[in-house]
């Protein structure tokens, strides 16, 4: 019940603070990576390291990324923000056509594919 009151003071407050009159243009994607076996610690180090980075240079906002508590299947799951639909298309194009974003692709699986494939 206590969540409840608070979520409806929330929407009440952002109703009087003019928040809910501006819509939300952002597109989000939800990703999921499963990572080739014995490449988990690898593909972690190519996110933290590279592609965080590269991703905001192409206009593409980090939310979040997770591993499941129990994650036997070597899953990587993250969220994503473009600014719009059309950006992500953009956003993704100008990513994989990024130079430094081929070199550290290139260099990070030179000894196997660390993504087995994705959801």
């Amino acid at each position: 019940m206590r969540v409840l009151l608070a979520l409806i003071a929330g929407l009440q407050l952002c109703a009087l603070t003019g928040f809910a009159e501006q819509p939300e243009t952002r597109f989000f994607e939800m990703r999921t990576y499963y990572a080739a076996p014995g490449k988990l610690d690898d593909l972690l180090a190519r996110f933290r390291n590279h592609t965080l980075k590269i991703f905001e240079n192409h206009g593409i906002a980090n939310i979040g990324y997770w591993l499941p508590e129990t994650n036997t299947d070597n899953k990587l799951i993250y969220l994503l923000a473009f600014p719009s639909r059309e950006a992500r298309e953009k956003s993704w194009n100008d990513f994989f056509a990024d130079p430094e974003w081929q070199t550290v692709a290139k260099e990070s699986e030179r000894h196997g594919r660390l993504v087995s494939h994705v959801d």
